[in-house]
């Protein structure tokens, strides 16, 4: 039962993350983040702390990423201990023009999470973009494993 209510509340931590970048709003984006989060984009920059992660996403938002709407979930939880765990969400982006989410925008990211102050945030977060390997990949792999 505990572990259900804690699940819920890092559940409701991701939920407020997608909602803030759907607003449009980095502020609310950041805070779900520690005050030292470190955070990697899927292009590979480096993000040090709360700040930047709310100035680097509202100038995003407010430019390239602007009117995007985002939509995910949890795909696993591992709890390290009462305060810490690993959380894996599957996310997906769309542009203002689209009506559906498209699946080449699919994002997986790796997140720990700590309760602060009794509060879920997230301090690290790493995200990527999910390919299917093509044709030259699947190939090259095949002819070095002989």
């Amino acid at each position: 039962m505990v572990q259900q209510k804690v699940e819920a509340q890092i559940s409701a931590l991701f939920d407020r993350l997608f909602a803030a970048w759907s607003d449009g709003d980095g502020k609310a984006f950041a805070a779900c983040f520690t005050e030292d989060a470190d955070y990697v984009t899927f292009y590979g920059q480096h993000l040090k702390g709360r700040q930047e992660v709310e100035s680097s996403h509202q100038e995003w938002f407010n430019g390239v990423l602007k009117g995007t709407q985002m939509q995910g979930n949890i795909s696993a939880i591992r709890f390290l201990n009462d305060h810490t765990a690993i959380v894996h969400c599957i996310g997906n982006t769309k542009k203002r023009q689209q009506k559906n989410y498209p699946r080449i925008r699919e994002s997986i990211n790796t997140n720990l999470v700590v309760l602060q102050d009794g509060e879920w945030k997230i301090t690290a977060f790493h995200n990527c973009r999910i390919k299917e390997f093509n044709f030259l990949i699947k190939w090259l792999m095949k002819r070095s494993s002989k």
